[in-house]
């Protein structure tokens, strides 16, 4: 099922990469915390999680997208302060791969998981209301394709810890001429 996915494809050498992901971790274990502590998890199941209103599928899509502006954000802000830092004979903080990673992984992000979301969580929420239908034509399929998105979101940024995200870039295809 995994492939070619091992544990040694886990960059513990890497402290950029280690510490990203620590941090969604610890991030996830406080929101965790927090609706367990306030006891909020049947709320959120019955209210939110399994809702098939097309208004709340509409907020939900703006706050994952929210999340992931967030990750897309911390992107740009490594790829500007690469650039600040490399500067004559300093090649910078990060390796070329690694940022090549970095710029490929903030276009996604910022286009399908966070652009696409904010029009379709509009949409969703819009659309129903401008026509004057009381949801859209298939809930539960709106439903569906929400979470699918999620598992997409989860996908992409579990590729920060493990594994390459893409091989693209200067690295990936050498000029003709040293091949």
């Amino acid at each position: 099922m995994l492939g070619k996915l091992t544990l040694a494809d886990i960059p513990y050498d890497n402290p950029i990469v280690m510490s990203a992901v620590g941090f969604m971790v610890l991030f996830g274990l406080i929101i965790f915390a927090l609706i367990t502590r306030y006891g909020k998890w049947t709320y959120l199941w019955k209210e939110w999680l399994t809702s098939v209103d097309h208004k709340k599928i509409g907020v939900m899509y703006f706050l994952v997208a929210l999340v992931m502006l967030l990750r897309g954000f911390s992107d740009a802000i490594m790829m500007r302060s690469q650039q600040a830092v490399a500067l004559g004979a300093n090649q910078g903080y990060l390796p070329p791969e690694h940022y090549d990673q970095i710029f490929t992984a903030h276009g996604v992000i910022m286009i399908f998981f966070v652009a696409m979301p904010f029009v379709i969580g509009l949409i969703n929420i819009v659309v129903p209301l401008q026509i004057g239908a009381r949801d859209v034509a298939f809930p539960y399929l709106n439903s569906v394709s929400f979470w699918l998105f999620v598992v997409g979101v989860i996908l992409v940024n579990l590729s920060l810890a493990v594994g390459d995200f893409a091989k693209t870039g200067w690295l990936a295809y050498p000029p003709l001429s040293e091949m």
